[in-house]
C-alpha cells in the first residue's frame, strides 16, 4: 500500500482518505486481484497529514518532549471507505511483511477523519488494546469504553455539540423548535443527544425532518411542507453539508424566510453553500465549529514541500500537479507526447503561493490532528521516562523496544498537559476531549457570505462548561432582534398553565388561579396556595393578610351596643336612687324594697356584660365575658325568684302575721339569692379551672375575613350555664302565672310573669340564632338577647311603679294599693 514514511525508534501510524473514492474493480478469480486504486485526490486531506509529519518532526527537535528518542510515522491512504481504513490499519498493526507479527509495528494509530471509518477500526483493533486517536469522529458511539476501550479522540464527541446547543438555545429562551436530521449514524444519534439535552430544559422539538442526498425530490418537498406548516422559528440542522444542500436549495426556492437556522460543525462552514443565493434564506445561521488554530512555522514547512527533494514521496506527485500544474519529469518517462500533462522544467516553487491550502489561520482539524500527535508524544514520555513532561531528571525506565501498546493506551488515558496555544489537553473517562467550539454566524459583507465568529463554548475537566457569546455582533434573520419561538406564550402572572392533550408540553392554556391560590412570575405551572392567614388579591399575584373582624367600638353595632349598655345601666342606677329616695313609701313597700335593690344591681350589672364583649378578645376578656354573664344573670333572676316567692308566701297568707310569711323574711330572701347565685359561681369556676374559654381565629366564615372570637372551650359548660338560667326562669315564670289573678291593684304577680315571658321568649329565640349568625354577629346576637332580656325585666318590673311614684303620686297610698279592681 502507498505510504508516507519515516523510521523511527518508536513508530506512529496515520490513516487519512488522501483520496476520497475508490474505483471499483471486477475480479475474475483468474488472476490475483489488482491493488486499490483510488482518484479525488483531497487537497485539505493532504495537508492533515503534513500537519501530522510537521508535529513530529517538532517533537524530534524538542529537548524535553521524548529526549533523544526519534519518532518515526507510516501514513496509509484509505480512500474514504471503511473496508480500505480496516485493511490499511491491520497492515499498519502487522508491520512490514518481514517483521516479526508481534510486538505491533506502530505504537499509536492517528485515525480516521469518518466515524464509520472509525468504528471499524476500532472494534478491530480495541481487543488487541492498539491505542487509535481520532481527529475528525464525532460520533457519541464511539464513547462506549466497553465496546472501543482504546479509542480516543481529539475533536469533542456530538455528545459535547449536543449539549452546547442546548446551553445556546437555552441563551435565547427558545421553547419550540424544528429539527433536521440526516438519515445516517451522524444525524440521527445527534438529534437524539440533542433531543434528550433540551428536554430537560423544558424545551419541546415541534418536528424532525429527516433527509439525505440521495432522497428524491418528492421526500425533500416533504420536508419542506413540515417547514411551511409548523409555527416554529428556529430550526436545528444536524446534517451533513452534502445532505443539506438540495434541502437549501428547495427552501429558497419557495422562500421561506423568516427561520432562524442552527447549524452543527458538518455544514456551517462548509464553502458550497456560502453564497448569497443560499444566504437569502439562511442568512443569520447560527452554529458551532471545533477551535480554529494558527500553528507556528507550519506555512514554511508547506511551502517546502517539492517532489525533487524525495521522489518516492507518495501523494507528493499528485499534489504538485494540482499546485503547480505541471508534472515532474523522471528519467523513465517520455515528454515527447503533446497528449501529456504538461512537465515541469524543474525550477517551479511554492515559496510566493496565495493558495488557501497555505493559509495556515484557519486551522480546525489540522490542529486536532497536531493536538493527536502531541497527546502520543506525552504519553509515551510518560511510558519511557517514568514522569510527566519538564521534571528532571530525565531518564529512561523503559526501553523503547519493550513498549506494549496496553501500555500506550493507559498513559493515553492520564495525559494532561497544556500546550503552546494555552490548550489543557486531556482525555475524559470515554476517551472524550474537552469540549471547545467556536460559535459562527453567516454574515453577508461586501457582497460575500462571511463566516464571523461571535462567541465560545468550552468544557472544563469537572464536565461543567461555559457559554460565551457576543450578542450585539450577531446579525440575526430578523435583523438585530432576537427571534422569539414558542408554542404558547408565558402565563402572565395570576395564572397557569394548563396542558393541552394531545400537544407537547410547551403548548398549553392560560388559567386563572383559583380563590386563595396565586402565581407570582410568568409562565406558573401551579398556582401555590397562600398560608391560612392570608388570601389572594384581585390579580392572583400575590398573598394579602385577610381581614380580622371582631365587635369593636369603631363600628356602628359596636357602638350602638356600647350606648344601649350604658342607658340601660343609667336607667338601672335611676331606678335604684328613686326606689331609695322614696322608700318609705306604700309602693316601694308593697314591692319589698329591698330585693327590689338588690334586682336593680343586679340589672346593672346585667347591663354592663355587653361591654366585655366589645373589643379585640383577649384571654381575660373572654373568661370574663361569659361568667359575667352567667353570674350576674343568675344573681338577676335569683333576685326575681325571692320577689315571687314573697309574693306567693304573702297572698297564700290567711291572715296578718301568718307563720308562713315569717318563714320567708327577709333572711331566707336573702339565702335563696346567695344560695341561687353561688350554684352558678361553682359551675363557673369548674369551667373555668377545666376548659376556660380562650381567644380563638375562625376562618370558617369568610374566605377573606378571620374572625375573632371567643371560643368556649367547652360547650357543656356553656350550655350549663344557660339551662341553669333557664330552670331559674321557669321556676320563677310558673309561681308568678300561678298568681297573676290576685285581685290588688298593684299586682305584682302579674309584672314577674311579664317579664319572665318576655325573658324567656328572648333566650329561646337566641338559641338558633347564635348558632346559625356568622362571625362576629354571633357576638352581636349574644350582646343582643343580654339587652334584650335585661330591658325587659327592668321595664316589666319597674317601670309601672316609677310611672305610679314620678307621675301619679296621689296613687301612692296604702289604700289605693289594697284596693280592688
Amino acid at each position: 500500500m502507498p505510504s508516507l514514511l519515516k523510521q523511527g525508534d518508536i513508530m506512529i501510524g496515520g490513516i487519512f482518505p488522501v483520496f476520497s473514492k475508490e474505483i471499483s474493480s471486477t475480479y475474475t478469480f483468474e488472476r490475483e486481484p489488482p491493488g486499490v486504486k483510488c482518484v479525488g485526490f483531497d487537497l485539505r486531506v493532504f495537508r492533515w497529514t503534513q500537519v501530522m509529519i510537521f508535529a513530529i518532526e517538532e517533537i524530534n527537535k524538542d529537548s524535553t518532549l521524548l529526549p533523544n528518542i526519534l519518532l518515526g510515522y507510516r501514513i496509509l491512504d484509505s480512500c474514504a471507505s471503511p473496508t480500505n481504513t480496516l485493511r490499511a490499519a491491520l497492515s499498519l498493526a502487522s508491520g512490514p511483511e518481514d517483521a516479526a507479527p508481534c510486538p505491533p509495528a506502530i505504537s499509536a494509530l492517528i485515525a480516521e477523519s469518518g466515524s464509520s471509518q472509525s468504528l471499524a477500526v476500532a472494534g478491530t483493533l480495541g481487543p488487541f488494546q492498539v491505542p487509535l486517536v481520532s481527529y475528525f469522529s464525532t460520533c457519541a458511539c464511539l464513547s462506549d469504553r466497553t465496546k472501543y476501550p482504546t479509542f480516543f479522540r481529539t475533536i469533542p464527541s456530538d455528545y459535547f455539540q449536543a449539549k452546547a446547543l442546548a446551553a445556546l438555545v437555552k441563551r435565547f429562551g427558545w421553547q419550540w423548535i424544528g429539527a433536521i436530521q440526516s438519515d445516517n449514524d451522524y444525524g440521527r444519534n445527534g438529534i437524539l443527544a440533542f433531543t434528550e439535552e433540551v428536554k430537560k430544559l423544558g424545551v419541546c422539538v415541534a418536528f424532525v425532518g429527516t433527509i439525505l442526498r440521495t432522497y428524491s425530490t418528492d421526500k425533500i418537498q416533504n420536508v419542506v411542507e413540515m417547514i411551511k406548516q409548523s409555527t416554529v422559528k428556529v430550526i436545528l440542522a444536524f446534517v451533513p453539508e452534502g445532505d443539506f444542500y438540495p434541502l437549501m436549495k428547495e427552501v429558497v426556492k419557495q422562500d421561506i424566510t423568516g427561520i432562524q437556522w442552527i447549524a452543527s460543525e458538518a455544514w456551517i462552514t462548509a464553502a458550497r453553500p456560502s453564497t448569497p443565493e443560499i444566504y437569502r434564506a439562511f442568512g443569520g445561521a447560527l452554529g458551532f465549529v471545533v477551535q480554529k488554530m494558527a500553528i507556528p512555522n507550519l506555512k514554511p514547512f508547506l511551502t517546502g514541500i517539492n517532489p525533487y527533494i524525495d521522489p518516492g514521496e507518495e501523494f507528493v506527485r499528485d499534489f504538485w500537479e494540482i499546485m503547480v500544474g505541471c508534472k515532474r519529469v523522471s528519467p523513465a518517462e517520455h515528454t515527447d507526447t503533446e497528449a501529456r500533462t504538461k512537465m515541469c522544467i524543474g525550477n517551479e516553487t511554492l515559496m510566493n503561493s496565495q493558495h488557501v491550502f497555505f493559509n495556515i489561520t484557519q486551522l480546525r482539524v489540522s490542529y486536532n490532528v497536531y493536538k493527536a500527535v502531541y497527546a502520543v508524544a506525552h504519553a509515551l514520555h510518560r511510558l519511557v521516562f517514568c514522569q510527566p513532561v519538564g521534571e528532571k531528571p530525565v531518564q529512561p525506565c523503559l526501553n523503547v523496544s519493550e513498549i506494549e501498546p496496553k501500555q500506550v493506551s493507559d498513559e493515553l488515558q492520564k495525559v494532561n498537559f497544556w500546550n503552546q496555544f494555552g490548550d489543557n489537553v486531556f482525555f475524559d473517562e470515554n476517551g472524550d476531549p474537552p469540549a471547545s467550539y467556536d460559535i459562527i454566524n453567516w454574515q453577508l459583507r461586501d457582497g460575500r457570505v462571511q463566516h464571523v465568529t461571535v462567541g465560545h463554548f468550552g468544557s472544563a475537566a469537572n464536565g461543567s462548561y461555559e457559554l460565551q457569546i457576543q450578542e450585539e455582533e450577531i446579525v440575526w434573520r430578523t435583523e438585530k432582534m432576537v427571534p422569539i419561538s414558542v408554542c404558547a406564550n408565558a402565563c402572565p402572572v395570576g395564572t397557569r398553565k394548563a396542558q393541552i392533550k394531545g400537544k407537547p408540553t410547551c403548548c398549553f392554556d392560560c388559567i386563572p388561579c383559583t380563590e386563595g391560590t396565586i402565581a407570582n412570575s410568568t409562565g406558573s405551572a401551579d398556582c401555590t396556595p397562600c398560608p391560612q392567614e392570608y388570601w389572594s388579591s384581585e390579580r392572583k399575584d400575590e398573598c394579602v393578610p385577610k381581614t380580622v373582624e371582631f365587635l369593636s367600638y369603631d363600628e356602628p353595632v359596636g357602638i350602638a351596643v356600647a350606648i344601649v349598655s350604658l342607658l340601660g345601666a343609667s336607667l338601672s342606677l335611676a331606678n335604684m336612687i328613686i326606689f331609695i329616695c322614696y322608700r318609705e313609701t306604700p309602693v316601694i313597700k308593697a314591692s319589698n324594697s329591698e330585693m327590689s335593690c338588690f334586682l336593680l344591681f343586679s340589672l346593672f350589672l346585667c347591663f354592663l356584660c355587653p361591654l366585655t364583649f366589645i373589643g379585640k378578645p383577649t384571654f381575660w376578656s373572654c373568661m370574663l365575658r361569659h361568667t359575667a354573664f352567667g353570674v350576674t344573670f343568675a344573681f338577676c333572676i335569683s333576685c326575681v325568684l325571692g320577689k315571687t316567692i314573697v309574693v306567693v308566701t304573702a297572698f297564700k297568707a290567711s291572715f296578718p302575721g301568718s307563720k308562713t310569711v315569717i318563714k320567708f323574711g327577709p333572711k331566707q330572701q336573702r339565702i335563696i339569692v346567695c344560695s341561687c347565685t353561688l350554684i352558678q359561681i361553682v359551675i363557673c369556676v369548674l369551667w373555668l379551672k377545666l376548659n376556660p374559654p380562650f381567644p380563638d381565629r375562625v376562618f370558617r366564615y369568610s374566605n377573606k375575613r378571620i374572625i375573632l372570637e371567643c371560643n368556649t372551650g367547652s360547650e357543656t359548660a356553656f350550655y350549663a350555664v344557660l339551662g341553669y338560667i333557664g330552670i331559674l326562669s321557669f321556676i320563677c315564670l310558673v309561681l308568678a302565672f300561678l298568681m297573676r289573678k290576685l285581685p290588688d291593684n298593684f299586682n305584682e304577680a302579674k309584672c314577674i310573669t311579664f317579664s319572665m315571658l318576655i325573658f324567656c321568649a328572648v333566650w329561646i329565640t337566641f338559641i338558633p340564632a347564635y348558632v346559625s349568625s356568622p362571625g362576629k354577629f354571633t357576638v352581636a346576637v349574644e350582646t343582643f338577647a343580654i339587652l334584650s332580656s335585661a330591658f325587659g325585666l327592668l321595664i316589666s318590673i319597674f317601670a309601672p311603679k316609677c310611672y305610679i311614684i314620678l307621675l301619679r303620686p296621689e296613687r301612692n297610698t296604702k289604700k289605693h294599693v289594697m284596693g280592688k279592681f
